[in-house]
């Protein structure tokens, strides 16, 4: 690691009690910093966080916010997905504390080349396939961010000859400061989180913010065929490239080629992954087939976008499962590819009615209490050669602990379901 030194003796408040702020605080505590964090949850999830801090030193509070845990702080370093108005933030500023977010900690530390990754969808594919031929080539990739594993909890691991690949949200670049990735790749935009950005607008310019610090020996991969993506060139300095889906390549596959390209690697190299890539768990995953009907879990899918292109991709009848923490998304944007291939909408969580009043005109839909309660239902409207398909359009925090959560979730009760079945 580079700057060892730059947190030792520091005192840093860290907000947010989950993965990414656990591995930030140890860290931390271990290049001698004296590390606090605060959540404002108190449940099981939290307590159990809370047994991963790898020293009584750190310490912690839980089910509140205190000034007092804020005041006196060197930094202030936020996970993904808190607040912008959350109160710690707003005492830091009071006090002039310098807010960071856990990524720009540890690119302060890192001495890789960071490959960093966003936009409203595709991010998780196109950060995995990255990390895979990088990988392919014969050289060592990290692949973490907002896909699963913390950069900070990375970061002591990595030397100068590997690679990061970084899947960022714009939450966490809300909050950056000098985070210089040697390439940023913006795959698209699309209407999300509108929960937290007051418009379009906004939610652009925070994506935006990837490539804030470039320069000319930087690069910034752009999607051609996204007008509002492909207009923020001439606000780069560094170099452009563009990508674009064709016959051969969809979108997420030709963005991964044009950051092979760019490290100098071989197109073969592109064409043997992509044809060994069986995809993610919880996109578009096949969890069991009962009676002629398929469960597929696509938990991942938490936009519109995202659940019209699952529908696109299916053949026959569905069953739709969605629903959950609203994001403030166009749920109307299903309708089209839904019309005559969704034989029911069944909507859970909070976004419920609000899904129910976007879609009632056009879809059948009806409502349930929970998960469970939902893929029964689903299963007793399906005939054989339907497909039940969770796919939310939602995020998973009102009713699950993430979207992985929930996707576990819903594999559970499908096969507890196959399971009963007279054999």
């Amino acid at each position: 690691m580079r700057n060892q030194d730059f947190f030792k003796n520091k005192k840093v408040a860290i907000v947010g009690l989950a993965r990414s702020g656990v591995s930030c605080a140890n860290l931390l505590f271990e290049l001698g910093a004296q590390v606090k964090i605060t959540d404002h949850q108190d449940n099981a999830n939290t307590r159990d966080f809370t047994r991963q801090l790898k020293s009584p030193l750190i310490k912690y509070e839980l089910g509140k916010h205190s000034e007092d845990f804020i005041r006196g702080s060197d930094f202030v370093v936020i996970s993904p997905g808190v607040s912008d108005t959350a109160l710690p933030l707003l005492w830091a500023r009071q006090e002039h504390i310098p807010i960071i977010s856990e990524i720009e900690v540890a690119w302060i530390l890192c001495s890789a080349p960071i490959i960093a990754i966003t936009g409203s969808c595709g991010k998780t594919t196109v950060t995995t396939l990255t990390g895979k031929i990088i990988q392919a080539a014969g050289k060592r990739a990290f692949v973490c961010g907002n896909i699963g594993k913390a950069f900070c909890g990375e970061v002591a691991k990595i030397k100068p000859e590997d690679f990061v690949v970084l899947e960022v949200s714009s939450f966490q670049l809300e909050a950056i400061d000098k985070f210089k990735p040697k390439i940023s790749v913006i795959l698209n935009l699309s209407r999300n989180h509108l929960d937290r950005y007051n418009n379009m607008g906004e939610y652009l310019a925070a994506k935006s913010r990837i490539f804030l610090n470039q320069d000319a020996d930087d690069y910034l991969v752009l999607n051609q065929d996204d007008p509002a993506i492909k207009g923020l060139s001439g606000q780069a300095k560094a170099k452009v490239v563009y990508f674009s889906g064709n016959s051969q390549l969809n979108p997420n596959q030709a963005a991964v080629v044009s950051i092979g390209r760019i490290l100098g690697l071989e197109e073969k190299i592109f064409l043997k992954v992509f044809a060994e890539f069986k995809g993610l768990e919880h996109r578009m995953e096949e969890a069991a087939i009962i009676q002629g009907v398929t469960f597929i879990n696509d938990s991942k899918a938490t936009t519109s976008e995202s659940c019209a292109w699952a529908l696109h991709s299916l053949k026959g009848k569905v069953i739709l499962i969605a629903g959950g923490k609203d994001k403030g998304v166009d749920y109307g944007v299903i309708i089209g590819p839904g019309k005559n291939k969704v034989k029911k909408a069944i909507l859970i969580g909070q976004a419920k009615e609000k899904i129910k009043a976007a879609l009632q005109n056009d879809l059948a839909v009806e409502e349930a209490a929970t998960l469970e309660d939902a893929v029964t239902c689903a299963f007793r409207q399906a005939s054989p050669g339907d497909t039940v398909l969770l796919s939310p359009m939602c995020a998973s925090f009102d009713m699950f602990k993430d979207y992985e959560d929930r996707g576990r979730v819903f594999k559970q009760i499908v096969n507890d379901l196959s399971r009963k079945q007279p054999v």
